[in-house]
């Protein structure tokens, strides 16, 4: 039955749908965390802290967010093989452009995969950037992430791969969002607009919570 599902189109926009929910759920806590940088290093460092200790005593240290990471990392996969297989399926069934122009799409649907590529570079990088400090500029301080975002941000270059992503971010959440609801059953033609409405709120601020902390940075409000 499983395989039957994963076959079927349907079943692989499920699995994007889901999958895309369970990232997006952990973006918003993310860049709620990421925003306590602006109350100092005490605060940011503490909150690092705390992320390993999680679950503490019944969970070992660092265990609770391994646990989040394997979630994240199947989902992010979960999410790109669908979407590679359902663009692979597409091509196939119209090998052949149309003779007439569809209807114009939105710049989120005619981006969505460049996006994706673009979100899929930019985390491999800032993995390599802040958690394990391979491609760090200025010094790679284990336990000191409020002075490892400052590093990363202090760069020209970290400022530019950090602010596209987190835009490409908001053009995949704000059509990705609907597009989630639509496959998942909760669109209908009385809930569509609040549902697009809520889609661009979330792109919003997930966009604006993100690139704070650079801007933070670059005018020396984080320092």
């Amino acid at each position: 039955m499983a395989r039957t599902v994963w076959d079927s189109t349907v079943g692989k926009k499920t699995v994007m749908a889901v999958s895309g929910l369970i990232m997006l759920s952990y973006l918003v806590v993310h860049m709620i965390g990421n925003l306590k940088i602006f109350f100092g290093a005490g605060e940011f460092n503490h909150y690092a802290h705390w992320l390993r200790t999680l679950g503490e005593p019944f969970m070992h240290y660092e265990w609770t967010l391994w646990v989040i990471r394997v979630v994240l990392v199947l989902a992010v996969v979960a999410h790109a093989v669908s979407a590679y297989q359902l663009s692979r399926r597409d091509i196939r069934a119209r090998p052949t452009k149309y003779v007439h122009r569809r209807p114009r799409a939105s710049y989120a649907t005619r981006t969505m995969r460049w996006g994706g590529i673009i979100l899929g570079l930019f985390i491999v990088w800032h993995l390599l950037d802040l958690t394990t400090g391979t491609v760090h500029t200025g010094g790679f301080q284990e336990g000191h992430p409020y002075q490892n975002v400052v590093d990363t941000f202090s760069t020209w270059y970290g400022n530019v791969i950090y602010i596209v992503a987190m835009l490409a971010l908001g053009l995949h959440v704000r059509h990705g969002f609907w597009s989630a609801a639509q496959t998942l059953g909760a669109g209908s033609r009385s809930r569509d607009r609040a549902l697009k409405a809520t889609a661009n709120v979330l792109a919003l601020l997930l966009t604006a919570g993100f690139i704070a902390v650079p801007v933070g940075v670059m005018t020396g409000v984080v320092s």
